[in-house]
């Protein structure tokens, strides 16, 4: 209890601070809970007229200082209140933008900002809805915000705030670029918020604020408010990772957990681990991890539902909930189930019934009823935002999801459980980087809710304990720029600004920032390896005579001899290739190495066609298969020939053995007296390499004692030399590199008439400026070749999806289309393509993806009024069927692009009417259901 004084100098203190900031003081007063230290530095900085930069971790309650921005601007002028209608007089009218980087946080930010301030007073502009986007304050995605500053807008007059949450989007290779773009766009006037998780650069990238945007205050908070405890599931004991809050500052790893895991991967080595089975009666470790359900029950004894447990595979997710209720889990009671079907029913109305059964829908509403779900982005739209709400609402106690709900919308848990530490990126399994594992254990702990949040990582013997308390410990993870300049950005920004002031802009971007810090760093190395060169080469110097000479014809001797190789090799390829391409029906030939060596008859030439000759040969092993070139260290003789039978299956093993019996019985040598030799030039009979070892033993610091010695000295010298010329390049390349791309995208737009040769932006380049996607310039070149007129609606919407679509696994082979102009289409498509990609080849930049058929014929078949089941099973996918989700998704950026189409003022009053039939086309049923949400 404080003392009366103590009450006294508190009231002081709160009423010099509410004199010095009323707007703050104000904007507390309905909060319903006290300000933290950094939300309060924050708002004054911002209540002074600084710009902000808040870095704190998730949950903390950094949306605070942004909806203080936003009160700032409906409270009117600095320093003036707002008029009342009809009394005093007219203040400035200011408005605030609230950009996030998804439609699912825009919605839920909308929805939150209403419920403070009415919805006359907020609006919401997102790719699919438009709600009120005159209202003081707005609230949009990044990209939108964007594409009002190149168009000039007459929404943004008035701005004053604009709130950026998680700025730390701007690392994402994809889309980071965008919120680079508006902060250096955004006018002078306007009051930057940016809200961010921890960095460890925060102040790098302050620093770069302060040169773009003028004064901004830095705000750093390492503080969760729901302390997390972290502890590792080993079988089923349940331990601490640390012993207490210093163990875990140290990274000290709790004592019992070290000498439980090192016991346990000893008895799996010894095999006492093992399960009794098939496999029991091998040895070598086995583990056997507890399973999901009980991990699960295990959280609720120990009361730590709700609980997200992530699991880095979508097929993962959608089978851990399939276990759980094999296992019988249960987790709700009788009221709950029935809150849950209510809630579900008036959410799926709009999706037609028959779709349903295809969707899954009475599985994953017998988990949801059962408090079990799951949760990623192959799942219906609409599935998971009824997950969403269920979870926060607390009917659903378990969820099973990938890492995108990390990076989603406000879904707090009491316990996060990771199950495995490696995730597939796309291309490969990666460890979880320090940023990714704070950002999911980050879920742990709600606010108002939880005393303390718990992360849980169920241990396997590839798990270190200690890499663990690294990963929780380790505050380490920057944020880098991955911004780059775009054909669509350049032509507007040279029609906004000109070319010149547009180089200058680019150069002002945080990827610049970095990129010129970075020199300094490498400045600096080659200054170091430059005295270290020095010093190798007093090393090197001999007394007999001038080393640098002497070593300089051994390094020549060296290279010559590795270009007779390689011109030796190249000869023996070209060879190998020319007598492959001879070969007939009934050749037998003797394949030299490799583990098809010996005796082959030739089934198939495979001449005429594209790259190298692949011949289907039969072995006398009877073995079946192509041979390539490098199968051929010496040139393929035909040895003998046999008849082939005309209609030879050689996939039959009778007719296998047969035919290789012929060729046993030829009579020829299987190895030819030599195995796999090659003929060898004798590299001594070169000319040049034979005058080079002359002079070589001429010299007079070949009779050096200590030849060998300062030979070694020399090529440390060499080695380095080589090294700090990489580095010199490096330095040279980053030095400005934004604005020379920038000038070779002019280039090639200037050469395909986007731009004019005195740098005005032509009337293609306008259209181009319109056009906001991934391909833009192959969208604008199919728009000005007319690729796409004279389509139906939906070989339009198959064609278009070509340049939006991107399979999540390279396919092999090429998918299919559907017949007739979708096919022509395609084809002059993927022909412009290829002149871009040699085009951007060409002047070294970075090639425009390559269209990607997988989706044409679902989105076809969808687009014609098809049945889902059937549009789902037409994906070209490698395992099955097309998730639902992923069909919405794609379905959304065919609709997007056609919306551009529809509106472009370079499409064709025909195109532009068949893009609107299009969208209604596509619009129905599950996408039906997307568009209105």
């Amino acid at each position: 209890m404080s003392s009366p004084a103590e009450r006294y100098v508190a009231a002081r203190r709160r009423a010099a601070q509410a004199s010095a900031f009323p707007a703050l003081d104000e904007f507390a007063l309905d909060l319903g809970f006290d300000l933290d230290d950094f939300q309060r530095e924050a708002c004054e900085a911002l209540e002074r007229g600084s710009g902000v930069l808040v870095c704190a971790p998730t949950g903390a309650g950094k949306t605070v200082v942004g909806e203080f921005a936003v009160h700032l601007a409906l409270r009117g002028a600095p320093g003036k209140p707002a008029a009342a209608d009809g009394g005093g007089g007219p203040t400035t009218r200011r408005k605030c933008f609230y950009t996030t980087p998804i439609k699912a946080l825009s919605n839920q930010k909308y929805h939150d900002l209403v419920d403070r301030y009415g919805a006359e007073q907020v609006g919401l502009l997102t790719g699919d809805n438009a709600i009120n986007g005159d209202a003081p304050v707005v609230v949009m995605t990044t990209e939108v915000l964007r594409n009002m500053l190149y168009a000039g807008s007459a929404t943004l007059e008035g701005l004053a705030y604009v709130v950026m949450d998680e700025v730390h989007y701007l690392a994402d290779r994809f889309r980071g670029g965008v919120w680079e773009e508006v902060i250096i766009h955004l006018p002078a006037s306007v009051t930057l918020v940016s809200l961010s998780a921890t960095v460890s650069n925060a102040e790098e990238f302050a620093d770069w604020l302060v040169t773009v945007r003028g004064e901004t205050a830095v705000v750093v908070s390492e503080h969760r408010p729901v302390p997390l405890w972290q502890h590792m599931l080993v079988g089923k004991r349940m331990f601490d990772l640390f012993h207490d809050a210093d163990a875990a500052r140290k990274h000290d790893v709790h004592p019992e957990l070290l000498r439980y895991t090192r016991d346990t991967v000893r008895r799996l080595e010894l095999g006492e681990g093992r399960s009794a089975g098939p496999g029991a009666g091998r040895r070598g470790p086995r583990w056997r991890g507890p399973m999901r359900p009980d991990i699960v029950e295990r959280l609720d004894r120990e009361n730590l539902l709700p609980a997200i447990l992530f699991i880095f595979s979508r097929a993962g997710c959608q089978a851990a909930v399939q276990q759980c209720l094999a296992a019988g889990l249960r987790l709700t009671s009788p009221e709950e189930r029935t809150e849950i079907r209510q809630v579900v029913e008036s959410r799926i109305t709009a999706i037609p019934g028959e779709d349903l059964t295809v969707l899954g829908y009475w599985e994953w509403l017998d988990g949801l009823e059962r408090g079990l779900a799951a949760h990623h982005a192959g799942m219906l739209p609409a599935f998971k935002e009824v997950v969403e709400e269920l979870f926060v609402r607390g009917l659903v106690k378990a969820v099973f999801a990938t890492e995108t709900l990390a990076l989603g919308i406000n879904m707090p848990a009491r316990c996060v459980v990771l199950e495995r530490l490696v995730k597939f990126n796309g291309e490969a399994h990666v460890d979880l980087t320090p940023g990714e594992y704070t950002q999911l254990t980050g879920r742990a702990g709600r606010r108002g809710i939880d005393v303390e949040g718990h992360a849980v990582v169920v241990w396997s013997p590839e798990t270190d304990p200690r890499h663990v308390a690294g990963l929780a410990s380790t505050r380490t993870y920057p944020l880098r720029s991955s911004f780059r300049p775009s054909y669509n950005m350049a032509v507007n920004l040279v029609g906004t600004v000109g070319a010149e002031p547009a180089r200058a802009l680019l150069e002002s971007s945080f990827a610049q920032f970095q990129a010129d810090r970075s020199v300094v760093g490498l400045a600096r190395q080659v200054q170091r390896n430059t005295e270290t060169i020095e010093a190798y080469g007093a090393d090197a110097s001999c007394h007999q005579g001038d080393f640098d000479e002497y070593f300089a014809l051994r390094v020549a001797i060296a290279d010559r001899e590795r270009a007779i190789a390689r011109q030796g090799q190249t000869q023996r390829k070209a060879a190998a290739v020319a007598s492959l391409e001879r070969l007939r029906v009934g050749d037998v030939i003797r394949v030299p190495s490799g583990r098809r060596a010996g005796l082959a008859v030739v089934l198939d030439p495979a001449t005429g066609g594209f790259g190298e000759p692949r011949p289907l040969v039969l072995t006398q092993d009877r073995w079946a298969g192509r041979v390539t070139p490098g199968d051929f260290t010496t040139p393929a003789e035909v040895l003998a020939r046999i008849r082939v039978p005309k209609h030879f299956n050689h996939r039959s093993p009778a007719a296998r053995r047969d035919l290789a019996a012929e060729v046993s019985g030829t009579g020829l040598d299987r190895h030819g007296g030599r195995r796999g030799g090659r003929s060898r030039q004798a590299v001594g009979e070169d000319h040049r390499l034979s005058q080079l070892r002359t002079e070589l033993r001429r010299h007079p610091c070949h009779a050096c004692p200590d030849r060998e010695e300062h030979a070694r000295w020399a090529e440390r010298r060499r080695r380095l030399e080589r090294d700090t010329e990489e580095l010199r390049q490096r330095v040279a390349g980053r030095t400005g590199s934004l604005a020379r791309t920038f000038d070779r995208i002019v280039a090639l737009l200037t050469s395909r008439g986007y731009l004019s040769a005195d740098g005005e932006v032509t009337d293609a380049g306008r259209m181009l400026g319109r056009i906001w996607t991934e391909a833009d310039l192959l969208v604008a070149e199919c728009l000005r070749r007319k690729v796409w007129d004279g389509l139906s609606p939906a070989e339009l919407a198959a064609a278009v999806s070509v340049v939006v679509f991107e399979a999540r696994r390279d396919v092999d082979e090429r998918a299919s289309l559907p017949r007739g102009a979708v096919v022509d289409a395609v084809d002059e498509t993927l022909k412009l393509w290829g002149d871009i990609e040699a085009d951007e080849a060409s002047r070294e930049l970075a090639v425009t993806r390559e269209p990607d058929l997988g989706f044409a014929w679902p989105i076809y078949r969808w687009a014609r009024g098809e049945a889902l089941a059937k549009v789902l099973a037409s994906g070209h996918q490698i395992d099955g069927e097309m998730p639902a989700g992923d069909f919405v998704r794609w379905a959304r950026q065919v609709v997007d692009l056609l919306g551009q189409l529809a509106d472009s003022g370079g499409a064709s009053t025909e195109l532009r009417s068949t893009a609107r039939q299009a969208i209604a086309a596509v619009n129905r049923g599950v996408l039906a259901y997307h568009a209105a949400a």
